[in-house]
């Protein structure tokens, strides 16, 4: 609401100038997405799966309304375990402009009456997402907007963001190159998500509230516990009180189900030749096996002692009075 009409006007440039040369994902595909598209699949229309109020956030996010949450089709990640893999992973929806974005917008903040405009995973579509923000402010949208994204941000992308964005929620995954390289499919993953929270935060500083406890402005981090990740996690947790803020609102999540690509069957091309007679028949074994169930409490345990010992102190957990968490 602040962003001046030469602000506006400067990002709406940037933005279709981005999509001219799509540069601003981690990916740098460098296609035209007016004519073509790049790894994510997706052109100069966004795809949304769906558009509705959503209970399935954190208590300060959803509130008693819902959070107006737009879940965007395709990713610029390709995890194998994907949470949400019926919707990052296939094409599925209504292809909408800018303009057309924006009017949903609208619709869930007067008809909704939801408490923010929830945009997940939206990294592979921020020009569009830039100019549906700018052309729903122009048309009354004054809700916060939250980026709930995979942290697999580039700083371009973060730039154009700055002025447009209230809320980052971004999800910190893993934290070495070789597990990001092998369960995300990008090396870079961790060095990427280091510096796209640092930028996040530099903007928009620590989460704050309503009087009623909901989430207003700042930063918010998920970390998803993964079956024997711990460790990672407990990098990751040091990582946010270092070098972001003790003071960094987190949510260790403890939902992970084996979903995706885990535990599918191995594919008989890719046994060796001894075994595909028969007599040792591999076609039963299952594929990414060491993350093929759930996590257990004392995994959860772990990360949560360390995000303490590294001095964190702001979770997301259960109130203990008839209201939410501040």
């Amino acid at each position: 609401m602040a962003l001046s009409a030469a602000d506006a006007a400067k990002k709406r440039s940037q933005a279709y100038a981005h999509l001219s040369n799509c540069n601003l994902c981690p990916r740098r595909c460098g296609v035209n997405r007016f004519e073509t598209t790049g790894m994510c699949l997706i052109g100069d229309k966004v795809k949304v799966n769906v558009i509705a109020p959503h209970f399935g956030e954190e208590p300060c996010v959803q509130g008693h309304h819902g959070s107006g949450s737009v879940f965007f089709s395709m990713c610029n990640l390709r995890c194998v375990f994907c949470q949400n893999h019926d919707i990052a992973h296939t094409r599925n929806g209504q292809d909408l402009t800018p303009e057309e974005l924006a009017d949903w917008y609208l619709k869930l903040q007067d008809v909704g009456n939801v408490h923010n405009i929830n945009l997940i995973t939206p990294e592979h579509v921020v020009p569009q997402v830039a100019l549906s923000i700018l052309h729903a402010r122009d048309k009354g949208l004054t809700l916060p907007i939250i980026y709930n994204t995979s942290a697999y941000d580039s700083l371009a992308s973060l730039e154009l963001l700055d002025g447009l964005v209230d809320i980052y929620l971004p999800d910190f995954k893993l934290w070495s190159p070789a597990s990001s390289k092998r369960l995300l499919k990008a090396e870079d993953y961790p060095a990427t998500a280091r510096e796209s929270i640092k930028a996040m935060h530099a903007q928009v500083g620590d989460l704050c509230f309503t009087a009623d406890g909901i989430a207003k402005k700042g930063l918010l981090v998920r970390h998803l516990v993964m079956p024997g990740y711990e460790a990672e996690g407990a990098e990751i947790m040091a990582f946010l009180a270092t070098e972001v803020s003790r003071d960094c609102f987190v949510n260790i999540m403890e939902q992970y189900h084996p979903d995706a690509y885990v535990g599918r069957p191995r594919s008989r091309s890719k046994q060796p030749a001894a075994d595909k007679g028969g007599g040792n028949d591999r076609a039963s074994e299952r594929r990414y096996a060491d993350i093929n169930r759930a996590v257990t409490p004392d995994e959860i345990s772990t990360v949560r002692k360390a995000a303490e010992a590294a001095g964190l102190w702001r979770f997301c957990d259960p109130p203990r009075h008839d209201g939410f968490s501040l």
